[in-house]
C-alpha cells in the first residue's frame, strides 16, 4: 500500500509566492525605518516642538509597520509553502536557523514599534472649545 502526502493547497502556493515578493523589499523598508528613527532622534535632541515630534513619531511608526509586514512575509516564506496549511510544519520551521533568525527579527521590530507607540509619540493635548 502506498501512502501519498497531500499536496499543499493552491491558496497556500499563491500566498507563498506573494510573501516571497513582499519580503524582497525588506532591506529597503528597514533602511527607511532607520532613517525615520534617526530623524526622530535628531528632532528630540534639537528640542523641536511637539507637533514636529508627533509627525516624526508617526512617520517612524508607519516605516516600522511596513518593515514589520515585510519581515513577517519573509518569515512565512522562509517557513515554506507547507507551513501555510500545517501548524506542525510551521512550528518545525521556526526551529531552523533561518526560521529563528526571522522570528527574532519580527519580535525585535514589534518591540520597537510598541515602544515607539508607548513613548515615542508625544501626546498633544486637544484644544478645549470655549463655552459661552
Amino acid at each position: 500500500m502506498a501512502f501519498f502526502r497531500p499536496r499543499v493547497s493552491r491558496e497556500a502556493e499563491v500566498r507563498y509566492h506573494a510573501d516571497q515578493e513582499i519580503s524582497k523589499s525588506f532591506p529597503e523598508l528597514l533602511d527607511k525605518a532607520r532613517q525615520a528613527e534617526e530623524t526622530l532622534r535628531e528632532l528630540r535632541a534639537a528640542a523641536a516642538d511637539e507637533i514636529e515630534l508627533v509627525a516624526a513619531g508617526r512617520a517612524f511608526d508607519r516605516a516600522l509597520t511596513d518593515a514589520l509586514r515585510a519581515a513577517e512575509a519573509g518569515q512565512r516564506a522562509t517557513f515554506g509553502v507547507k507551513a501555510y496549511d500545517d501548524r506542525i510544519a510551521r512550528r518545525k520551521a521556526k526551529a531552523t536557523p533561518a526560521g529563528s533568525m526571522w522570528t527574532a527579527e519580527v519580535d525585535r521590530l514589534r518591540t520597537l514599534r510598541e515602544d515607539n507607540r508607548m513613548w515615542g509619540i508625544p501626546g498633544v493635548p486637544r484644544p478645549v472649545p470655549a463655552t459661552l
